[in-house]
């Protein structure tokens, strides 16, 4: 069975990327697409529940640490892992990120690393 991933990103772009990308690569996952937090928070609570979730940290309406904060508060939701995706480098980004996120991905990336984060989070 496939796995699903999630990818929340407001550049429609990034997206498009990231799954074509990875299907360059030959991986085998199914993905939905959300633009913005709020849309992410709709199709989690509406399901079924993707197996990873790709996101974004500066969107609009609904920011990416405001996601993650309330996926991890969500009994049913916080199962789901979290990899951010995003072009906020800072020091104190990535330490807030590396403790909500299973992994945290700056842009630019390596596709190839990219699927190699995947791969691990999904074991």
């Amino acid at each position: 069975m496939s796995k699903t991933i999630m990818i929340v990103d407001d550049n429609v772009d990034l997206r498009f990327s990231v799954m074509e990308g990875l299907k360059d690569l030959g991986v085998k996952y199914t993905f939905t697409e959300a633009e913005d937090g709020k849309q992410c928070m709709a199709l989690l609570k509406k399901g079924p529940l993707p197996d990873l979730i790709l996101l974004d940290i500066m969107m609009p309406k609904m920011d990416g640490w405001q996601v993650a904060a309330a996926v991890n508060k969500d009994s049913k939701l916080k199962k789901v892992p979290i990899i951010f995706l995003t072009a906020k480098t800072d020091e104190f980004s990535r330490g807030i990120g590396s403790i909500t996120a299973v992994e945290y991905i700056t842009k630019p990336f390596k596709i190839t690393m990219l699927r190699d984060k995947i791969d691990h989070a999904l074991k």
